[in-house]
């Protein structure tokens, strides 16, 4: 890509952009939970891409936006994942992943928070994501405990940790997953990995990046 178009790219907000070689799709800015680490309170974007919406993007305008970059590399992975949670438009992001399964064999990753089902109730979440061609989830718990989450994540819903958890519980049926936290203050790492092995995923710890005025 020539320099004028990348900096055209990023003069606007972006729904697809990229950090080294993953390829990422920014659906949404709606988000259940107010973590207070989040850098979107702090920042427009991450790269020098802004990635705070004005609107909600179609899944035709999604697709549309991937086209444009899919084939421009080889990208390692495309993944869900922006300032806001993707399973809060499920449908939006069923038909961008069926799309990609269907013209591409780059692996699909889905960053959420673990709260589909408590966003879309009724719903076969995690099959239909399945179905759709998403292999790999990493679920963002950031808490070894109830408190902790709602001390750290701050979440609309009451029962926003113990779905996450049953989330983990499904999604592991059928995908490969991974939990993550932030390094914080509140968190306990020992009791996170204990909880990691005691679901049967993978647990990463993230770095904190502390935001200065």
């Amino acid at each position: 890509m020539i320099s004028e178009e990348l900096n055209a790219l990023r003069r606007k907000p972006s729904i697809v952009y990229w950090l080294d070689d993953k390829l990422y799709l920014n659906i949404t800015n709606q988000c259940p939970n107010n973590c207070y680490f989040c850098l979107r309170k702090y920042r427009n974007g991450i790269n020098n891409f802004i990635l705070k919406l004005p609107y909600e993007p179609s899944s035709k305008e999604v697709i549309r936006e991937l086209q444009n970059y899919i084939n421009r590399k080889i990208w390692k992975e495309l993944v869900f994942c922006g300032f806001g949670e993707p399973t809060a438009r499920l449908d939006c992001l069923l038909e961008v992943a069926n799309w990609a399964k269907k013209f591409s064999w780059i692996p699909i990753r889905l960053n959420t928070n673990g709260q589909a089902y408590l966003l879309n109730p009724n719903r076969e979440v995690i099959s239909e994501l399945n179905k759709a061609g998403i292999s790999r989830v990493s679920v963002s718990l950031n808490a070894h405990n109830n408190e902790t989450y709602k001390q750290i994540c701050k979440p609309k819903f009451e029962s926003a940790y113990e779905q996450v958890l049953e989330f983990i519980r499904k999604a592991k049926q059928l995908m490969d997953v991974e939990i993550t936290a932030v390094q914080l203050p509140e968190l306990n790492i020992k009791e996170m990995e204990k909880l990691a092995e005691k679901l049967g995923v993978k647990f990463r710890l993230r770095q904190y990046i502390p935001c200065f005025y």
